[in-house]
């Protein structure tokens, strides 16, 4: 597996992030995502992960605070490959270059798979916090 880990300049809603994003179950990110027409712009910073030209997920980062929300999503046939696991990865180097302090998520009450999410971020160094996200300080040099 070579994935590639590229930056979307100026990134916004299209096709791709349609059949990735907005083909996710109900409940699972922002409903707000519904409403999004191709071209829209869309807020924060956003990477795309690509696999033999084709792209396999996604990776968002909203610096809040010194701190860094992030948000992933993976192709429903390249989930169980390590491409999440990818994603994160480059999501902390991101943070560690922008000298953040942490990264978090919150999973959704309504997410389908709230609980395999969270312990998969657990598993990860994440830990829950009184507010409902998920933390883990960054790394001081992320891998």
């Amino acid at each position: 597996m070579s994935l590639a880990w590229i930056r979307e300049q100026h990134a916004s809603w299209d096709a791709e992030k349609k059949s990735i994003i907005g083909a996710a179950p109900a409940g699972t990110f922002d409903a707000r995502f519904a409403d999004l027409r191709a071209g829209d712009a869309l807020p924060n910073e956003w990477w795309r992960v690509e696999e033999d030209g084709g792209v396999v997920g996604y990776g968002w980062l909203d610096t809040v605070w010194g701190d860094a929300e992030i948000v992933l999503a993976t192709a429903q046939p390249a989930r169980g490959r390590g491409v999440g696991t990818f994603v994160l990865e480059h999501l902390e180097q991101e943070a560690h270059a922008r000298g953040l302090n942490y990264l978090y998520n919150t999973v959704r009450p309504t997410h389908p798979e709230r609980e395999d999410v969270t312990a998969w971020l657990v598993r990860r160094g994440f830990a829950p916090s009184s507010d409902g996200s998920l933390r883990r300080a960054v790394a001081s040099a992320a891998s």
